[in-house]
């Protein structure tokens, strides 16, 4: 399955931003000998030698773009709102399976409850759509507030990632 995920890097040029985000997916990826593969590859926007995968797959999106321009608070807003409507669904799960299943059941993972719970407490992965420039899952508001607080130079990098 493939879905598009952003980056929210530091960086004083277009350049430095894409390479900035391109660090940060190849963390998720696994590319980096300290951090777990949470996808299995990524495509950013700038890549034209594939069929199947970023504009390919998703039209065209910007490479990288300051947070605060016009593309860039659009990117910004199909993350975020991307990152709450899983999380909604999967927290919907949730109640629904408490109300309906026994702790047995639930137990045994029947119709993926347990999935459900693993999927709400997710740092990182197809539930969520905004990372860092550590490649940090931005989980709540909060957290997506004081990024966007605590940098001067801000830009959102798009990749289409795999998972």
């Amino acid at each position: 399955m493939h879905m598009v995920i952003y980056a929210l890097v530091e960086a004083s040029t277009h350049d430095d931003a894409l390479a900035t985000g391109k660090t940060v997916f190849d963390r998720l990826v696994g590319a980096d000998p300290h951090a777990g593969a949470v996808f299995d590859y990524y495509v950013t926007f700038d890549e034209k030698d594939t069929s199947v995968a970023g504009k390919a797959r998703w039209g065209e999106l910007p490479t990288a773009a300051p947070v605060d321009s016009d593309d860039g608070q659009d990117l910004l807003e199909r993350g975020w709102e991307a990152t709450k409507e899983e999380f909604e669904r999967n927290l919907d799960r949730v109640r629904e399976v408490l109300d309906e299943l026994s702790d047995g059941e639930i137990m045994r993972d029947e119709d993926l409850a347990r999935h459900a719970f693993h999927q709400v407490g997710a740092y990182d992965g197809p539930t969520i759509f905004l990372y860092n420039e550590y490649a940090n899952g931005i989980r709540h508001r909060e957290q997506l507030d004081r990024v966007l607080e605590e940098s001067e130079e801000l830009w959102i990098v798009p990749a289409d990632v795999h998972f």
